[in-house]
């Protein structure tokens, strides 16, 4: 499995017992989605490899303690702590309206209610305190920040965004 097919669920943070359970911290708002899980990925020396669950049980919030298959001593669970777990992408819970994951909308062409089109999606900046837009127009670069007020619409079909930037904001970055 490749790690640009998967996404990022978490890390697998501290030991749990002598008897091989790891503790995981889950990098989502819905931990309880993937409280049942059979499987996942585990980033071990650049890998991603499969371990299978002998038993999970959701605590404190977006803690998972975690029993894998193959591991029963906590020598054997020393080797993953830090090691960050993933998933294949098709275990997203679809998401509608004007919500979406920030890989699932590169390539999108993006528009504002008065400026027209602007430009194509090619990233999301999250480095910051406010992820933004990263847009190719016409070879510059345009940053519009990712506000659900600017955000208007997402077509998925048309795999369009229209937003409504701050007035002067986009010609700030196509003026010179």
């Amino acid at each position: 499995m490749r790690k640009e097919d998967c996404f990022y669920l978490g890390k697998i943070v501290r030991k749990h017992s002598f008897r091989g359970e790891l503790v995981a911290k889950l990098d989502t708002d819905e931990p309880e989605l993937y409280k049942n899980l059979e499987s996942v990925f585990v980033e071990l020396n650049n890998n991603l490899v499969p371990f299978f669950m002998e038993k999970t049980l959701l605590q404190k919030g977006n803690q998972l303690r975690i029993q894998f298959e193959d591991v029963s001593s906590e020598e054997e669970a020393e080797e993953l702590l830090g090691a960050g777990l993933y998933l294949p992408l098709e275990f997203l819970p679809k998401l509608k309206g004007n919500k979406f994951y920030f890989h699932e909308i590169i390539g999108f062409d993006i528009e504002d209610v008065n400026f027209g089109y602007i430009g194509e999606i090619v990233g999301v900046n999250d480095s910051s305190a406010q992820p933004l837009f990263e847009i190719n127009s016409n070879g510059k670069e345009v940053f519009i920040p990712m506000i659900d007020d600017f955000i208007k619409e997402v077509n998925r079909s048309k795999k369009t965004i229209t937003v409504e930037a701050p007035e002067g904001l986009i010609n700030l970055y196509l003026d010179n």
